[in-house]
């Protein structure tokens, strides 16, 4: 026997099983919680969509809240905050996934790199379609000129002055 067999414990069998990885997932929990993970996923889209759509809905009724007869609001501009919560959220199915795979478990991690892989190129494309669309400007306002024969015809009456 040698000196650095010797400072080892247990038989040569159990040294080689020691070495082998036994965190490496096995049988069909690592397919299992790639789909646990896509269904959770699939619902929190489901609740961002849905809050999306009530924050535009707020939105646009905050523009025209409190004015009778106005003009149709003006566009008030890119929405930015759909296209940072999916960045967000891609970033995030990301981070799972390199820890998915970092911990072997392969199949789960693999379908977490297609989520944040389709997230980014979402993300990509509504910025895109955000970013090229331009401002429109502003409706012009017509002021009527002042009433010029002293207030008592309907000129005046109509004009409002």
């Amino acid at each position: 026997m040698t000196h650095s067999e010797s400072r080892l414990p247990g038989r040569p069998e159990e040294r080689a099983a020691s070495r082998q990885p036994s965190s490496t997932p096995r049988g069909c929990a690592d397919p299992l919680v790639g789909v646990l993970l896509l269904v959770a996923e699939a619902a929190a889209g489901a609740l961002l969509v849905l809050w999306l759509m009530v924050r535009g809905l707020t939105r646009s009724n905050e523009a025209t809240e409190g004015k009778g007869s106005a003009p149709p609001p003006v566009d008030q501009g890119a929405d930015w905050m759909p296209i940072a919560v999916i960045a967000v959220i891609a970033l995030l199915v990301a981070c799972v996934a390199a820890a998915l795979l970092r911990s072997g478990w392969y199949w789960s991690g693999g379908t977490q790199v297609l989520v944040a892989v389709a997230l980014g190129v979402a993300t990509l494309a509504a910025a895109a379609q955000e970013g090229g669309r331009e401002a429109p400007e502003p409706a012009p306002t017509w002021n009527s000129p002042p009433c010029l024969s002293g207030g008592d015809s309907d000129e005046c009456a109509r004009s409002g002055g």
